[in-house]
């Protein structure tokens, strides 16, 4: 008998007694090493389950692992192979709604298929880092429709571990001057680390300060900064007016963070700018992208890990990824 973190209603998730289904001849069994507590979780929890409150859900997306048992219908996948497993390449989208969930010993994967939802992790990195990709592939596909290109400024708002991998994957396709904007002292310490000027709304004016980092130019005479992408990884209510306000001729706006309440819209600046307001969500081909890159950026990833704890303690690591002083919270399995 085996465990399982689910949800049971509003802020009511438990470590369940669980038995794995048996698999069938298009699935694979992956034994777990290494899985990330994302903010997605935390919000799920807080809703009380997928799609309604009080609906048992399962917890779980960002896992990596060994696959032991290889239905005879899968191809290119073997057991004893290390592997990442893409959560939205499933038919029940592990973790976000179906009934399988990667906080578990061992994970039934339906209808598994190499390179799509079964990935291999490259030779020399580890299964933690390995668990990174998931949310290093929604922070990509945010840069990505942010258009974000070598020598553009670029502003993050928010460093938890989805706008640190926003950080690390603009700082590495050449952006200039990455601003990375967080309440949190520990998490902007983190985006520092990797590259990123920093500031603290708390404490600086973050349309002073945006301007003196990226400089200034005039658009039907008013003063606006000289971003040419913003991102919103934060959710914080007055960021879209801030952007607005800063915004040059055809800056971008991308907003990846999940707004629960409407938010008001200034129109009327954005006329004169004809700036880009879009969203982002998942990573839709993102990821084998991502996998490929890990050997490359491992050295900078393994640090956005802040807190390791076992599956035992995992209803403990949700309390901590819910602080703002944690990076990305990982729970470790026996053996891992």
């Amino acid at each position: 008998m085996g465990r399982l973190l689910r949800i049971h209603n509003v802020d009511d998730v438990r470590l369940d007694e669980y038995q794995r289904p048996s698999a069938g001849a298009s699935d694979v069994v992956i034994r777990m090493k290494a899985v990330g507590i994302c903010g997605s979780d935390l919000s799920y929890i807080k809703h009380g389950g997928i799609p309604a409150p009080g609906t048992l859900t399962a917890l779980g997306h960002e896992g990596a692992g060994e696959v032991i048992e290889v239905g005879g219908d899968v191809a290119g996948v073997e057991p004893g192979q290390r592997v990442i497993v893409n959560p939205m390449m499933t038919p029940s989208y592990i973790g976000s709604g179906g009934p399988e969930g990667a906080f578990t010993e061992e994970l039934l994967v339906r209808d598994g298929v190499a390179g799509v939802n079964i990935l291999p992790i490259p030779e020399g990195v580890s299964y933690e880092v390995a668990a990174m990709c998931e949310p290093l592939a929604v922070a990509l596909h945010g840069v990505n429709r942010a258009e974000a290109k070598a020598g553009e400024r670029i502003a993050i708002f928010g460093c938890g571990p989805i706008g640190l991998g926003m950080v690390l994957w603009a700082i590495d396709r050449g952006c200039r001057d990455v601003i990375a904007l967080d309440l949190s002292d520990d998490r902007l310490e983190r985006a520092k680390a990797l590259g990123a000027h920093t500031i603290n709304p708390a404490r600086e004016d973050v349309q002073a300060r945006i301007k003196e980092i990226h400089g200034t130019e005039s658009v039907f005479g008013k003063e606006k900064s000289g971003t040419d992408a913003f991102i919103d990884a934060a959710g914080g209510p007055s960021i879209l007016s801030d952007v607005v306000a800063l915004a040059k001729s055809h800056a971008r706006h991308v907003i990846t963070a999940a707004y629960l309440k409407p938010i008001e819209l200034p129109a009327g600046p954005m006329l004169t700018t004809e700036m880009t307001i879009t969203t982002a969500v998942g990573y839709p081909t993102e990821m084998p992208e991502v996998v490929a890159a890990l050997p490359r950026l491992q050295d900078a990833i393994a640090p956005m890990i802040s807190h390791t704890l076992p599956f035992a303690h995992v209803l403990e690591g949700l309390k901590i990824a819910a602080s703002p002083q944690s990076g990305k919270v990982m729970i470790a399995f026996e053996e891992a």
